[in-house]
């Protein structure tokens, strides 16, 4: 796509307008968020995302749109496991409930931005280097053969551990171990002092770092049009914030998640493999974006219905489990 500056500036000026009618609206007053509340926020940003992935394809045709949509599901996909990561923070730092949802919409915007500059990066080097799509690749593929054996090992982060910026942050400001309201910044006892809630804040926009090492890559796997990876990443992230209260309780019963993203980040590497061989003149088949798209739709549903599957037979292993140790104890009395 050739999109010129005024697109540029019009789309930011859009997605800021957005951000701030949902921080006006659900986010200004500190406040516990109900289902409903996520549920009906969830939705307004999907539904954005797909008129955004419409008016591409009204506008510049089946190909952008094609892109948009393969790359705005991989990274909401993508997201869902970095939840994981933001309930370990949220925990980390006891951030009481009424401000959860105002740490994390400052922390995805410190995110977005963020990747914004990845992204301007990344479209950099591979606009120069195109034998970078190897690197990508084989990058993606190993972190796929990562989360496999992790999975399969059943490795689960229970505690969340403080990056070198977290703790570089903490030893050059003075800060106070107690929340006070939603300010950044006290002054106590003449010192101005930061609060948990600035922290906290730091903590997850800068851990969406790490998580850009994988997302970033994928995307350009389906897409080299920069505009496209930005909104696709805009669109995936604004909503992120709603989603973790929507299935924040769902999260634990995803445990095939780790498989089914191993099986795109891996297929993806694929693709960009094949690409980077097609650019050097080797005549190998290139993946169309239809067919990127119908696998990972097709990955995230089944690994959907499996994960619950599962959880449910577990949950009845538990329970039978819980009523014969009941017997027992009530036999022995």
């Amino acid at each position: 796509m050739d999109v010129s500056l005024s697109v540029w500036v019009l789309t930011i000026v859009g997605l800021c307008a957005l951000i701030a009618v949902d921080f006006f609206i659900g986010g200004r007053k500190p406040h516990e968020v109900s289902l409903k509340e996520a549920g009906t926020w969830t939705i307004v940003w999907v539904v954005l995302a797909a008129l955004f992935g419409v008016g591409l394809f009204l506008f510049e045709g089946g190909q952008p749109s094609g892109e948009f949509f393969a790359g705005y599901i991989t990274e909401k996909s993508l997201s869902v496991d970095n939840l994981f990561v933001f309930v370990l923070i949220m925990a980390k730092f006891a951030v009481p409930t009424i401000y959860q949802q105002r740490v994390l919409m400052v922390g995805v915007l410190i995110a977005l931005v963020l990747r914004a500059v990845f992204i301007a990066a990344g479209a950099a080097i591979i606009s120069t280097f195109s034998w970078v799509f190897f690197i990508f690749g084989a990058f993606l593929i190993w972190t796929a053969w990562k989360l496999i054996q992790e999975a399969r090992a059943g490795e689960e982060d229970e505690e969340w551990e403080e990056g070198r910026l977290m703790k570089a942050v903490e030893r050059r400001f003075p800060s106070t171990n107690k929340y006070h309201g939603t300010k950044l910044f006290i002054v106590e006892n003449g010192k101005r002092l930061m609060t948990p809630m600035l922290l906290v804040m730091l903590a997850i926009g800068t851990t969406d770092i790490l998580f850009a090492l994988d997302s970033i890559p994928a995307i350009f796997g389906l897409t080299q049009d920069p505009y496209i990876v930005f909104t696709a990443n805009a669109f995936a992230l604004m909503g992120l914030r709603q989603l973790y209260f929507l299935i924040g309780g769902l999260l634990k019963k995803l445990v095939h998640l780790s498989y089914g993203l191993s099986v795109i980040l891996g297929f993806i590497g694929v693709k960009l493999v094949l690409h980077a061989l097609h650019e050097l003149g080797v005549h190998v088949p290139e993946i169309s974006i239809p067919v990127s798209l119908g696998v990972i739709c097709a990955v995230l549903v089944v690994t959907t219905i499996t994960s619950l599957m599962a959880s449910k037979k577990q949950a009845k292993a538990e329970q039978a489990e819980q009523e014969k140790a009941d017997k027992e104890n009530a036999d022995a009395s």
